[in-house]
């Protein structure tokens, strides 16, 4: 059960990512990003680092008739490559809970909603996600159920900005993760039987990728709206007349 759900090279890609996203705002590049996020700068940094290595870590919660299922390989799905763990003398597909993909954005995302107070556009919009991701979602064999990888931190940036502006970067975070792993795995868990994957997590191989991703565009938004306000306030002191 314990197996990283991306091949190696994205896997790479998105620690990358993440090491880029560290740098830059620790040179005040993006600047005070977390701030609009509503989580400390160290919090924000461990959290999105957790949930990366806790994409290794899958939570089994109940296990379908016995039937035969693949072992081993990738497979591609909109291009990125996707692990079906090796197994031997293997019962059935087990349905299982991603720590890293469901887990912690689960809870992360409910912090969210309380923090800033985003009831209703949190549930609104993570419904309007859910209904979008459901119909994108696609069975893949020998892994479950997908979505393309760039689908929910696009989406989810999206219903952000329609919704509310002023927490679109918290709110983009609570809509892509709540939307993807409802819309995409909740709703489609009657479509695994029969697709012969060993392991189908939910928020592991399929829409980690894609919920990670949306951590990393939500702190990017939080930074370019945090550097656009300095500069307004910069404009509007120097457009007063002078005594």
């Amino acid at each position: 059960m314990q197996y990283f759900p991306i091949a190696l090279p994205v896997l790479l890609f998105l620690f990358f990512l993440f090491i880029t996203l560290i740098i830059l705002i620790e040179v005040n590049v993006l600047k005070y990003a977390y701030q609009k996020i509503g989580i400390n700068r160290r919090y924000v940094f461990t959290l999105l680092l957790l949930s990366l290595l806790g994409s290794y870590v899958n939570i089994p919660i109940y296990q379908l008739p016995a039937e035969e299922v693949k072992s081993g390989g990738l497979v591609f799905f909109y291009g990125v490559p996707y692990v079906i763990p090796l197994v031997t003398e293997w019962p059935g597909t087990v349905i299982a809970v991603n720590l890293g993909g469901a887990v912690i954005p689960t809870l992360l995302s409910i912090y969210l909603i309380v923090k800033n107070r985003l009831y209703f556009y949190g549930l609104a919009g993570s419904a309007l996600a859910a209904g979008i991701f459901h119909h994108l979602a696609h069975p893949v064999p020998g892994v479950g159920i997908a979505v393309p990888v760039l689908v929910p931190a696009v989406v989810a940036l999206a219903i952000a900005l329609l919704f509310s502006r002023k927490h679109a970067p918290a709110l983009s975070y609570i809509v892509g993760t709540l939307g993807t792993l409802i819309g995409a795995d909740l709703t489609n868990l009657g479509k695994i039987q029969g697709l012969g994957a060993p392991v189908a997590s939910i928020g592991g191989a399929g829409t980690f990728d894609g919920i990670f991703l949306t951590g990393i565009l939500a702190v990017l938004l939080a930074s370019l709206m945090t550097t656009k306000q300095p500069q307004n306030r910069q404009d509007e002191g120097s457009a007063k007349p002078q005594a």
